[in-house]
C-alpha cells in the first residue's frame, strides 16, 4: 500500500530554453537509479518530434511525452502519461520537464498535483535553472536582451516562482560571472537558494538532491501575478520548429560530423539574419547509435552533447529550432542549412513532418494561486 512516505517524488526541473533541462534529468535520473530506484520521465513540448525525448530514452530512461501544449495547459494529459509510465509498478520518482517558455507552473502544475490530482505524490521543490549568458543580459537589464522584453518577462517570472535556483555551466564560467549571477538574483529574487553547478560535469548535484528530497523548502509556497497577455506575446516572440528528416550517401560518413555540421550550418544562417537562438537541437540515429548536438545562442561553440561513434550511409534525423525568427524564415533557414550539412559529409538530405509555428496563448488547465482558491 502506498503511503505519503513512499508515493513518487515528482520534481519538476524548469528555466528557460536553453538552460540545460535535459541534462540536469538526464544527471538526475541516473543518481536515483545507481541506487536502485525506478525512475520516469516527462518530456513536454508544444509539437511532437522533440529532441530531449529521443535523448533521454537512448540513455535508457523510460520516457513518456506530453505533446502539443504545455503541461499546465493539458494537465490532465500529464497525469496520464505518469499513469501510463506507472502501470503494475509504481516509480519512486517522476521527473518532468516542462516547455522552455513556460512559467506560472507552480499556480498550474504543482498545486494541482497536490490539491486535485487524487494520487499520492510527494512534490518536491521547484527547481529552476538559470541560463547564464541570457541571465546576465536580462537581469543587467541590457538592450537585446532575452530575445524581446515580453521573452525576458517569462524569464524574470521563471525565477521569481522558483524555490531553489541552480546557475548552470559552473565548469564554464570564470569565477566573476558566478558572483555577478549571484548577485544579481540575490538583489531581484531575495529568499531564494541559489546554487551553482554543471549538468555536464554534476558539480553541486550532491546538494542539489539534498534539497530536493529535503524538508528545508516548503514546495512551490511562492503566490505571483502573471500577466497573461505579456507572456503569451513573449512566447509567439520565438518561432518554434520541429522536423523529421533524412540524409543518405553512397559512402559512409561520420555520424557525428553530420550532427555537429547541421548545428553549425543552421546556426551560420540564423546569425547571419540576426536571429537570436533560444536552443537549436538535432538527433542523428545510425547504426545502431545516436548523436546529438546542440547550441544555447548565437555566441557560443555548438556542443556534441552525446557522440555516436560511428559511420553510416543512412540516417534519420530530428531537428526542433526555438528562434527569434518567424517561423517561415525559420523553416527556410533550418532546410537550407541541413541540405547544405548533408552535402559536407557527401550526402543528400529530405526533410518531412516540418512544422514551423509560432506557440497560442496559454490557457491552464488549473490555477491554484492561493490555498482553496482558483482561476
Amino acid at each position: 500500500m502506498t503511503t505519503p512516505e513512499t508515493a513518487p517524488l515528482f520534481i519538476m526541473v524548469g528555466g528557460f530554453l536553453g538552460a540545460g533541462k535535459t541534462t540536469t534529468v538526464g544527471r538526475l535520473a541516473r543518481h536515483y537509479q545507481a541506487q536502485g530506484k525506478r525512475v520516469v520521465v516527462v518530456t513536454n513540448d508544444q509539437a511532437a518530434d522533440l529532441v530531449d525525448t529521443h535523448t533521454l530514452r537512448s540513455q535508457g530512461l523510460e520516457v513518456g511525452e506530453v505533446a502539443g501544449s504545455c503541461f499546465c495547459c493539458n494537465f490532465n494529459e500529464l497525469t496520464s502519461v505518469m499513469e501510463k509510465l506507472g502501470e503494475g509498478n509504481l516509480p519512486d520518482i517522476v521527473l518532468a520537464e516542462p516547455v522552455g517558455s513556460c512559467t506560472d507552473l507552480v499556480a498550474t502544475v504543482l498545486r494541482p498535483l497536490e490539491r486535485v490530482y487524487q494520487h499520492p505524490l510527494r512534490v518536491a521543490p521547484y527547481a529552476v535553472i538559470l541560463k547564464p549568458g541570457h541571465g546576465l543580459r536580462i537581469l543587467n537589464n541590457q538592450k537585446k536582451a532575452g530575445f524581446s522584453p515580453q521573452a525576458a518577462y517569462i524569464f524574470k517570472k521563471q525565477i521569481e516562482e522558483a524555490d531553489l535556483v541552480l546557475l548552470n555551466r559552473v565548469d564554464e564560467l570564470p569565477p566573476d560571472e558566478v558572483t555577478d549571477l549571484t548577485r544579481l538574483v540575490e538583489e531581484q529574487f531575495p529568499g531564494r537558494i541559489i546554487l551553482p553547478v554543471s549538468a555536464h560535469t554534476g558539480a553541486g548535484f550532491a546538494r542539489l538532491v539534498e534539497i530536493l528530497e529535503g524538508a528545508e523548502i516548503v514546495p512551490g509556497s511562492r503566490t505571483m501575478e502573471v500577466d497573461y497577455d505579456i507572456y503569451a506575446q513573449g512566447e509567439a516572440d520565438l518561432g518554434w520548429l520541429n522536423s523529421q528528416g533524412l540524409v543518405r550517401a553512397d559512402k559512409p560518413f561520420d555520424v557525428d560530423a553530420l550532427a555537429i555540421g547541421l548545428v553549425r550550418s543552421i546556426q551560420a544562417l540564423l546569425t547571419a539574419h540576426d536571429a537570436e537562438t533560444a536552443h537549436l537541437k538535432v538527433t542523428v540515429k545510425g547504426a545502431g547509435a545516436i548523436a546529438v548536438a546542440n547550441s544555447i545562442d548565437n555566441s557560443t561553440e555548438p556542443r556534441l552533447s552525446q557522440p555516436a561513434n560511428r559511420q553510416a550511409t543512412e540516417v534519420d534525423l530530428i531537428l526542433n529550432a526555438r528562434v527569434a525568427l518567424d517561423p517561415e524564415t525559420l523553416a527556410e533557414l533550418v532546410t537550407r542549412g541541413t541540405h547544405v550539412a548533408a552535402l559536407a559529409v557527401g550526402g543528400s538530405a529530405t526533410l518531412a513532418n516540418l512544422r514551423s509555428f509560432r506557440p497560442g496563448r496559454p490557457v491552464p488547465t488549473h490555477r491554484l494561486v492561493e490555498t482553496g482558491q482558483s482561476t
